[in-house]
């Protein structure tokens, strides 16, 4: 037990101090805090994505669900997250990279105005608490299990740990962490699934293996579930604030999708082994007499089955997992509330043109447009604060790593994708009315869905539910598609309605300035 404590504190150490030593690079601008200077190179990128995209989730929340209903029910996460990466590295990565944007909802408050800028940003810091939870909830049973504190105490500390350097050097010290960290989870996983081939062998219990696709049409065999996870990860993902923080921070347009297509294949070499071990897990522990208990199943494995050189890497990977992610939602989410909310903003490139060709804010309260750098940046650092204790309450109250993962993705895909895609891709048609419309009738449908449903994800709904005879666990999984429906259809719906009388705000080519023609702006 020794030796796995001995690398807790290393790759804590580690972490801790390449995070302070290249804290000196944000030298006091909120450009260089959030999007790292924008200057990112592609080995950057690419390890800050996939150590975004991978997180304790994606690895301890896989292997249990692996091995409580089957492979695809927890490879969903990282087939989910590789698909994310893989769209955007198509279709997001070059056009958002040019825009210079700061956060992701800047570009709803160019493309729509600054209602839907904070409507946007109100979701996705919503969604961004549930993440980090998720990962806070994995550190705390790791340092339950192998450090002897309490599970609070653990979500306390990795909250702390995890605060600290991203607050020192936000997008600088989060990316070159993040270097490590996909570094040490790779060898960690790999390591491990070498290891359970040669010493155990992999024992595939019947109808939970991969080829058993009855886990994707069946809906007696977890089949709405697992496609949702999918869905929710693999398009919801794409309005993720962090991910889109690393996208506008790369060194040019071709870089970032590079970068995604990477951090893609990354994800799914990481991720796919912990699910091939967690199919063994069970018959590996029955093989020697151990009892699962009510721990997470692969911990049981790392303390049983695995020497303590193995274990304590592999467990130094999950951790690094989390820390990665709660970082960058910690960072992402302050500059998000400081910015976006808050309308603390620093740079003079989002003056508005209208179709008469005159600089204007079209009625957006940008009264703090020039306000000096360091006023977002201590903002942005003050937020983090607040933000990390709401991870650190949904933590102790929803303590389910895997289903905090994927309801954070299905909060943005209801509430945020359609506006984003359409505004892309759809311009001409896209009004600010159709936006927000979207927004509220997709996050109303999901949550009414959350709290009349009894499991989430198949976890039991212990957060907000209203118990009720219509809907059933067997419902479970359908209100993402539900609720992402009903977003489009609404947008489409008020696009038509509205294209006449309200006017529509485009985009120049690289996106970086507005322009209102025709009709009346909502703003």
């Amino acid at each position: 037990m020794s030796v796995i404590l001995y690398g807790i504190v290393g790759i804590i150490v580690t972490m801790l101090g390449i995070g302070f030593y290249v804290a000196r690079k944000v030298k006091g601008d909120s450009v260089n805090y959030i999007v790292a200077g924008r200057g990112l190179i592609l080995p950057l990128a690419a390890a800050t994505l996939m150590a975004q995209s991978l997180d304790a989730n994606a690895t301890l929340g896989n292997t249990d669900l692996v091995a409580s209903f089957g492979f695809w029910a927890g490879a969903a996460l990282p087939v989910g997250l590789a698909t994310c990466l893989f769209l955007t590295g198509l279709f997001f990565a070059k056009p958002m990279n040019r825009m210079n944007l700061t956060t992701l909802p800047d570009f709803y408050r160019r493309k729509y105005g600054r209602t839907a800028e904070v409507l946007a940003s109100l979701i996705m810091s919503v969604a961004y608490a549930f993440l980090l939870a998720g990962n806070l909830v994995a550190g705390g049973f790791l340092f339950e299990i192998f450090v002897g504190t309490s599970f609070q105490v653990g979500v306390f500390v990795i909250a702390g740990l995890v605060l600290t350097y991203t607050v020192a050097g936000g997008l600088f010290s989060v990316a070159y962490t993040d270097l490590l960290q996909a570094g040490v989870a790779l060898v960690g996983s790999i390591g491990l699934i070498v290891f359970v081939v040669t010493q155990y062998g992999i024992t595939i219990p019947e109808g939970m293996g991969p080829t058993n696709l009855g886990q994707l049409t069946d809906p007696s065999q977890g089949a709405y579930i697992n496609l949702a996870t999918i869905v929710a990860l693999g398009l919801g993902d794409i309005v993720a604030i962090d991910f889109m923080e690393r996208v506008f921070a790369a060194d040019s347009p071709e870089t970032a999708r590079k970068a995604c297509f990477i951090g893609a294949a990354g994800t799914l070499i990481i991720g796919i082994p912990f699910s091939i071990v967690a199919l063994s897990a069970n018959p590996i522990l029955v093989s020697l007499g151990v009892e699962t208990g009510g721990q997470a199943i692969l911990y049981t494995l790392l303390q049983n089955a695995v020497p303590p050189w193995l274990a304590a890497l592999v467990i130094a990977g999950i951790l690094a997992a989390s820390f990665s992610t709660s970082d960058g939602a910690i960072l992402g989410t302050s500059a998000v509330i400081a910015r976006n909310i808050g309308n603390i903003r620093v740079d003079e490139s989002e003056a508005v043109a209208t179709d008469g060709g005159a600089a204007d804010d079209t009625g957006n309260d940008d009264s703090l447009l020039g306000t000096d750098s360091d006023k977002l940046l201590t903002v942005t650092r003050l937020m983090s604060i607040p933000i990390t204790l709401l991870g650190i309450f949904l933590a102790i109250r929803v303590s389910a790593t895997g289903m905090l993962l994927v309801l954070a993705f299905d909060i943005m895909l209801a509430g945020a994708f359609v506006p984003l895609v359409l505004g892309l891709y759809w311009p001409e048609m896209s009004t600010t009315p159709a936006a927000l419309a979207s927004m509220v009738g997709g996050s109303l449908t999901r949550l009414v869905l959350f709290v009349l449903v009894p499991t989430t994800y198949a976890y039991e709904n212990t957060l907000l539910y209203i118990n009720n005879d219509i809907f059933t666990a067997s419902f479970d999984g359908l209100p993402t598609f539900i609720a992402a429906g009903v977003s489009l259809v609404i947008f489409v719906a008020v696009a038509y309605a509205t294209k006449d009388s309200y006017g529509v705000r485009t985009l120049d080519r690289d996106g970086r300035r507005t322009i209102v023609a025709g009709g009346e702006d909502d703003e």
